[in-house]
């Protein structure tokens, strides 16, 4: 793994992400209590809480943070993983929902109105398109996708009604990096809010708010979680006002998180920094030895030096990330024959888990698509998406190879 970077605006005697991953929740659990302290971040199942005062239930129900009332509002153990993930990620709150796209959603929905101008990444997880394309269709809403090389295309295409831009910090599949520095600062001087999806790179790689970022998204499910177990989202706020405007729609929606999905995210975070070393450092052996090989038209991976994001992520990341991409000579029929004979990684959607998985995205996440349709999307008849998992990276590589010579 490359050397960490320092994170901007640590204080003096503070302890690294590494260190506050695995104790964190504890402390946030422990609170004032004096001795016997959990280990653990105990799971609170109640779905409402009582009072001995009416005007104390009413006044707990006006604004988040304060005391318990009904398990929809907000949970202790929630609670825990919305203070863990804000310190991780060096925001002011966070919210913890039941899904990414329900991070995604209710973000989406409370701040965007009919008529509104949205700006975003060409490239996005089709879940976020889905939920923009939607918005565009039944509410009027005008969504326009921009290039993130750099401020460029987003200064030649705001207008007075732009509300927001969306970005991934790591795109999916192809390993786009955007300009987030340039992005966020161009959007912050318009006034236009800005969420960025940091799910593929997580606080670890990068923490999109130390660079102007105004909401953080992510989908637990994956890296945060890390174990192919549970479903969960979050959105990270820089400040106290925009997790407040978004916290009373995520609460309408019904999108919080279950305290256990909560308990196994903050089981999962507490080794997350170990992890995505063990991710990148997989993956950037399979990279190398993939754009060497002959069956193998293109790799994307961003830690490559050939990769058009390279330099950039070089900027922000702290490592390349654990996602690659790449595309085979014998085109879609060879992209099949090699997903369905590996053995050790295994067929499926999600990413960010222990074990190693695979897609072949023609034929699955954009099955709808023809093949000139994939190009314009960036993605090969014959490409495949691989989350690299912590396994062996030798016993990894002889599966791939045997699986290569074989397609």
């Amino acid at each position: 793994m490359r050397e960490q970077k320092q994170h901007r605006g640590r204080r003096t005697g503070e302890p690294r992400l590494r260190t506050r991953a695995v104790h964190a929740a504890a402390a946030a659990a422990a609170g004032a209590q004096e001795g016997g302290r959990p280990l653990s971040v105990p799971v609170v199942r109640s779905s409402a809480f009582a009072f001995d005062s009416v005007d104390r239930l009413a006044a707990a129900m006006a604004e988040p943070g304060g005391d318990f009332v009904y398990g929809r509002r907000g949970n202790p153990t929630v609670q825990v993983l919305e203070q863990v993930l804000a310190d991780l990620e060096g925001g002011a709150a966070a919210i913890a929902t039941a899904s990414g796209m329900g991070a995604i959603s209710g973000a989406l929905l409370a701040l965007l109105r009919p008529g509104d101008h949205v700006l975003a990444q060409g490239c996005l997880y089709g879940g976020t398109h889905a939920v923009l394309s939607d918005l565009a269709r039944r509410f009027g809403i005008v969504v326009e996708r921009i290039r993130t090389e750099d401020a460029a295309d987003f200064e030649a295409r705001v207008r007075p009604a732009t509300r927001l831009l969306f970005l991934e910090t790591i795109a999916n599949p192809t390993g786009q990096i955007p300009d987030l520095p340039g992005l966020l600062a161009a959007a912050g001087e318009r006034g236009v809010v800005t969420v960025v999806d940091n799910s593929l790179a997580s606080p670890v790689l990068c923490r999109p708010i130390e660079h102007g970022a105004d909401i953080v998204v992510h989908s637990a499910t994956k890296y945060l979680g890390g174990h192919s177990d549970v479903i969960g989202g979050a959105a990270v706020f820089a400040d106290s006002a925009l997790h407040r405007t978004v916290w009373t729609r995520a609460v309408e929606l019904g999108s919080t998180a279950d305290p256990f999905a909560a308990w196994l995210t903050l089981r999962g975070i507490q080794t997350l920094p170990l992890r995505m070393s063990r991710h990148c450092a997989n993956a950037s052996v399979l990279a190398e030895r993939l754009e060497a090989h002959p069956a193998v038209a293109r790799v994307q991976w961003p830690g490559l030096p050939g990769h058009p994001s390279h330099e950039r992520a070089r900027a922000l990341l702290s490592d390349f990330g654990g996602m690659v991409s790449f595309e085979l000579e014998g085109g879609r029929k060879a992209g099949r024959r090699f997903v369905e004979g590996l053995r050790i990684p295994r067929l499926a959607l999600s990413l960010g888990g222990v074990e190693t998985l695979v897609t072949h995205p023609a034929s699955t996440s954009h099955r709808e698509l023809d093949d000139r349709a994939l190009r314009e999307a960036g993605i090969a008849p014959g490409a495949v998406r691989m989350s690299v998992g912590i396994e062996d990276a030798e016993d990894l590589w002889d599966d791939i190879e045997r699986s290569l010579k074989a397609t």
